[in-house]
């Protein structure tokens, strides 16, 4: 579990009435009882196991009874249709996205094709793959010449701007790209578009929050920016006209349907305001979820609170069962 988000979930969910058994995965993927009351909450105590093909969680021989699992874990094995394809095996319900939709979202190159099939623009892009990139010299000259600089560099399959690099240079490209095939073999680089960074948070529907706008200090919204910079900023709403407000909405539902989402998603945006509008950069399936996040905040904005986040979120999962 990612631990501030999830302590933030239990004490609502706790807060709404239901009993929580917190599960934490450790980095070598072994389950254990978590304490609750730990902070920062840590993947540790009594091991745990969730029996396939029946579905039953255990640990120590008992059978701990539950009803439903809210997976709050971000990136590779707990985004990316992994482990719900585990709940899916076993029958057990659970919050958020199906495995298509988690593992297209996850993978940005492809969400991107299907976006734009869809009719949705995305941020232009290209791929490098590292078992191809036999010419780097070439390969940069060509990634310039099409996209133009400065560009970014990320890894395809992670999130958060893990890997990610800004590139004003072919040098700098090309170390970028070095650098992110160490999370991979397949990366993106994106043309570093100049507009206000926009987010929709979106629930199964689909229903719309009103969009809200990260405001940094710095360049652009690194990994720094957002965990450590206390200067950036996510005001919620989004100071948008309202024909701008109705339109990023729509394009927000459209892409969460095109990726046949369920249960929620945040759809990020890049606003040039007098050039090409609205260009989706990506869609996140489990985004940040502490209260202060964007996507509860975004849904404060539209009258829903925190607590009833979540537990709308858990009788989405069971109505699904």
């Amino acid at each position: 579990m990612s631990c501030v988000s999830a302590v933030a979930v239990i004490e609502a969910l706790e807060g709404a009435g239901h009993r929580v058994i917190p599960v934490g995965i450790d980095q070598k993927g072994a389950w254990y009882l978590a304490d609750s009351s730990r902070r920062p909450m840590v993947a540790a105590g009594r091991e745990a196991s969730l029996q396939v093909p029946h579905g039953t969680l255990h640990s120590a021989g008992d059978e701990i009874a539950f009803d439903v699992v809210f997976p709050v874990l971000h990136g590779p094995y707990g985004e990316d249709g992994t482990i719900q394809g585990v709940f899916e095996t076993t029958g057990v319900p659970y919050v958020g996205c199906g495995v298509l939709s988690s593992a297209l979202a996850m993978d940005k190159d492809n969400a991107k094709k299907v976006l734009e099939a869809a009719g949705i623009a995305t941020t232009p892009w290209m791929v490098v793959r590292s078992g191809s990139f036999d010419d780097p010299t070439a390969e940069v000259d060509e990634l310039i010449r099409r996209l133009g600089l400065p560009l970014f560099v990320k890894p395809a399959e992670l999130g958060s701007s893990v890997g990610v690099s800004r590139a004003t240079t072919d040098a700098e490209l090309k170390d970028g790209i070095m650098s992110a095939f160490a999370f991979g073999d397949k990366v993106i680089v994106e043309e570093a578009v100049t507009g206000r960074e926009i987010e929709v948070a979106v629930l199964e529907g689909p229903r719309v929050s009103l969009a809200g706008e990260i405001v940094i200090q710095q360049q652009w919204y690194d990994y720094d920016a957002k965990y450590n910079d206390a200067e950036s900023e996510f005001v919620a709403p989004a100071d948008l006209t309202e024909s701008e407000m109705a339109m990023v909405r729509r394009l927000a539902a459209r892409a969460f349907e095109a990726l046949e989402c369920r249960g929620l998603a945040r759809v990020d945006f890049l606003f040039e305001r007098r050039g090409r509008g609205f260009l989706l950069n990506e869609l996140n399936t489990m985004p940040g979820f502490t209260p202060i996040s964007g996507f509860p905040k975004m849904w404060a904005a539209s009258g829903m609170t925190y607590p009833e986040l979540c537990n709308e979120l858990v009788e989405l999962a069971l109505a699904a069962k």
